[in-house]
């Protein structure tokens, strides 16, 4: 068997490129996403034209610098597929969108070895582009394990790239329905507050002065008595984003093992609200609508993923109870 091929990607500066950043402009300059770009930079595969390797994907260059890239092979995928059914909702030879279960974890990880998304497309698929590493083949973006719905996943490098570039400069339609414990004091809100890790609980995220912008527009769609169903816009995509500004508004996502304090409803709360809420394994959050322009076609996509069973029962018993 022959080994892996390698390759090497020569670039020099141009006037025109003088003082911006490196991976941006290795970015431009090869046929590789900006987060393999800076993965590469971080691994130590970008060398000067010194040979002296170059760790800052954030260095500026200069006209007329020579960097050369080294792309290391793409190592066989050591994952097996599973046969596990996937509720489609778009594919072409180029990207798929998935309506994601609640329960179902996206790519491997500790704890996670099988019964992944990404299991499941190998199956599926006849290849992925590995470039994210083995473990997350095409994954250009993910949901919680416990949060529903719409996810998409390239099936070609070319396509990994340019949609990973659409989700780097926010360039989606991104919607998310969610029901909580509360009723905002307001009808729409534009809520931009940074997150970072928690100080003192490190799996949580918290809204933290020193952490990353985190944007997310929220609009309230329903009032259900102590309840209420919000629209989510997200322009930023930190990790629990939603929940954790949702919380931050003390108005927590209902079913959130992290972000919202135990609740068990109380006799005030009629049935079947009561027991639904009280059952719920997971938080009441689903990712409804995904737009964007198809990124090699140029269609304009505007997938809907319809509302998994345990949401719907939710919605109803609101709505009988509360209208």
């Amino acid at each position: 068997m022959n080994p892996p091929e390698t390759s090497d990607l020569l670039i020099t500066i141009g006037d025109e490129q003088d003082g911006k950043r490196l991976d941006a402009v290795l970015t431009q300059a090869g046929d590789l996403s900006r987060s393999h770009i800076q993965q590469l930079i971080k691994q130590g595969h970008v060398s000067n034209r010194a040979g002296k390797v170059v760790s800052q994907p954030s260095l500026k260059v200069r006209e007329d610098d020579q960097y050369t890239v080294f792309i290391p092979p793409t190592q066989a995928m050591q994952l097996e597929p599973e046969d596990i059914p996937l509720n489609i909702l778009f594919e072409d030879e180029h990207l798929i969108v998935i309506n994601k279960p609640a329960g179902m974890v996206v790519h491997p990880s500790h704890g996670h070895d099988k019964g992944t998304l990404v299991h499941a497309l190998l199956y599926h698929c006849d290849s992925l582009p590995g470039i994210n590493g083995m473990e997350r083949p095409g994954i250009v973006h993910r949901l919680d394990k416990d949060t529903s719905g719409s996810l998409v996943v390239a099936k070609t490098e070319a396509a990994h790239r340019k949609l990973s570039d659409m989700f780097a400069n926010h360039d989606l339609d991104r919607q998310y329905v969610a029901w909580c414990r509360g009723v905002p004091r307001w009808r729409a809100k534009h809520i931009e507050e940074p997150i970072g890790r928690h100080p003192q609980h490190r799996q949580k995220m918290a809204v933290n002065p020193d952490g990353k912008t985190a944007i997310t527009d929220a609009s309230l769609e329903h009032i259900h008595g102590p309840f209420s169903k919000l629209r989510l816009r997200l322009h930023t995509g930190r990790t629990h984003q939603i929940r954790v500004h949702l919380a931050h508004e003390q108005i927590p996502v209902l079913g959130d093992p992290l972000y919202a304090r135990n609740y068990n409803p109380g006799r005030n709360i009629p049935e079947p609200s009561r027991t639904l809420i009280g059952n719920l394994k997971r938080q009441a959050l689903h990712a409804e609508i995904l737009g964007f322009i198809h990124p090699i076609t140029g269609e304009e996509l505007r997938i809907v993923a319809s509302l998994p069973d345990d949401l719907v029962k939710l919605s109803q018993a609101l709505s009988r109870n509360y209208g």
